[in-house]
């Protein structure tokens, strides 16, 4: 699976090139034009299609419901990412969403604003404005607001906390909350509050 952007950052478009019966998942919405052939098996209500490209290939371009950027986060098999609930616009089956004790240490038993994905190959995010990636280096420390990260890799030390410990939270938003990041690593934010 290959990935080319086009119209980004305002409008963000993403073709996704597949191989021969390669397969990709992605929000059924989301496809607005695919090459002759492909199929898609659609999931439920919440759940993604799955899109196959017959014996010869094929493509079909994504794009996300709302203006924004769309960012494709190359995943090597050796690290992990925490990433945005909601931020995922198409995975192949090598990029797996999987619980990570890091996510409940934070969370404990509830589904917070993250998921934690792991494997090889393209994971492409939806984002509410253009992409900054910050590139820490070891002991650099800095603050984000949940509505604004995008994804990190889970070798980045980071802390959960109250912006006004007297004021309203809310761990499956991300509502009155900061987290710290401290270095070495890289942090992918979205300019503009996600949606």
């Amino acid at each position: 699976m290959q990935v080319r952007t086009r119209h980004t950052p305002a409008f963000g478009v993403a073709r996704v090139i597949l191989g021969p019966g390669e397969a990709v998942q992605a929000r059924g919405e989301s496809m607005f034009a695919s090459s002759f052939g492909l199929t898609e098996v659609a999931g439920g209500r919440k759940s993604p299609s799955v899109f196959t490209a017959p014996k010869e290939g094929g493509w079909l371009d994504l794009a996300p419901a709302g203006a924004g950027d769309v960012y494709p986060l190359e995943f090597d098999g050796r690290t992990g990412w925490c990433v945005a609930r909601q931020a995922v616009l198409a995975r192949p089956a090598s990029v797996r969403a999987d619980s990570w004790p890091g996510l409940q240490a934070m969370f404990g038993a509830e589904h917070g604003f993250l998921e934690h994905y792991s494997g090889t190959g393209p994971l492409v995010l939806a984002c509410a404005g253009p992409v900054d990636q910050f590139q820490l280096a070891a002991g650099e420390l800095i603050s984000v607001r949940p509505g604004h990260l995008l994804a990190y890799p889970d070798s980045v030390q980071c802390r959960l906390r109250a912006l006004d410990p007297s004021g309203q939270q809310s761990i499956r938003t991300g509502e009155g909350l900061m987290i710290d990041f401290a270095g070495p690593g890289t942090l992918l934010v979205q300019a503009r509050k996600s949606r």
